[in-house]
């Protein structure tokens, strides 16, 4: 069998499902478990998992934790749902289409009232991923640092402007309430 911190290639057999939990970079046929990713085994004996940490150029995948830049793309009464773009540590966009959902209990820390004071279809956002296994992922964007990057009018569709604590429109002059990131503007989209 194989030992911990060896190289492994896809398909190659790494132990049974009996044994331990298939984790990243693995998965399970038959009540075994088989590499999916070229890299380094890796065991931990306390929690009985095995998984292949890459060492290739691998398409990230959401984990519990990952902030995530999002675009909100509908609005229900409560929750956003938004399309995850990329993950913060990595440079590469996600492929296909991976969703997400922002509960109207998880925009804030405080009370929300109205979803659409604080999330509007467009916006821009940063969001943490808070659950992997439902789909659509669940996210958050409660902690300070979270929330929209860029936001637009809703009159005028003109990206809005950061002003002292307040989003303005610089076409219109229209103000707007928004759940907005401290990054809010720095181009880190």
């Amino acid at each position: 069998m194989v030992e911990a911190g060896e190289f492994v290639v896809p398909g190659k057999e790494l132990g049974f499902s009996e044994e331990f939990i298939p984790g990243r970079g693995t998965y399970e046929e038959n009540g075994r478990i088989f590499a999916s990713l070229t890299g380094v085994l890796k065991i931990d004996m306390k929690e009985r998992k095995i998984e292949v940490e890459p060492k290739t150029n691998t398409i990230p995948e959401p984990r519990v934790g990952d902030i995530a830049v999002c675009k909100v793309v509908d609005v229900k009464q409560q929750f956003a749902l938004v399309k995850l773009i990329r993950l913060l540590r990595s440079r590469r966009e996600l492929p296909g289409n991976v969703y997400g959902t922002i509960h109207i209990s998880q925009l804030r820390s405080t009370y929300v009232q109205d979803i659409d004071r604080e999330i509007k279809i467009g916006d821009v956002v940063l969001a943490k991923v808070t659950n992997t296994r439902r789909v659509p992922i669940a996210l958050s964007t409660v902690e300070r640092p979270l929330g929209a990057i860029k936001a637009y009018c809703t009159s005028c569709n003109i990206a809005l402007e950061l002003e002292g604590k307040r989003l303005v429109c610089p076409n219109c002059g229209r103000y707007e309430s928004r759940k907005y990131s401290s990054e809010y503007g720095k181009g880190v989209i």
